[in-house]
């Protein structure tokens, strides 16, 4: 009787499904190393169908589609979005959370140098009338 799971099996079984295979890459791209993602987009295809479903849908050769998904590939940015989309996602730009905390900086900043102004021009306002 068996009493594990195999990693891989249980991962591209998780992956058929399109909210937990987005998740997955997110959470890939997100590492410094980009063969990570490649890699985790290779997983992806696997699961959704395999590499040859995956050249039909995208019109990408079955031998580039290997080639730029290895841990040595370099693929160019049409290729990955062709990918995506052939899976079911799209690629999307958001900032980061360093850039929201920078504006929330900024804009607390801000938010006390008017407060500071507007006391000090509430006290000359009440000294004039003295």
């Amino acid at each position: 009787m068996r009493r594990t799971k195999n990693y891989k099996e249980h991962l591209l079984k998780s992956l058929q499904d399109l909210k937990e295979a987005a998740a997955y890459l997110n959470a890939c791209i997100d590492d410094e190393d980009p063969h990570v993602f490649l890699l985790a987009l290779k997983d992806v295809a696997e699961a959704r169908g395999g590499m040859s479903k995956l050249s039909r849908e995208s019109s990408l050769n079955r031998q580039s589609l290997y080639r730029a998904l290895s841990k040595n590939g370099n693929p160019k940015l049409s290729n990955i979005r062709s990918i995506l989309v052939s899976l079911g996602m799209n690629l999307h730009i958001t900032q980061t959370a360093r850039v929201e905390r920078l504006e929330h900086s900024r804009l607390a900043e801000e938010s006390a140098k008017l407060d500071i102004h507007e006391e000090q021009e509430m006290a000359e306002e009440g000294l004039g009338k003295i």
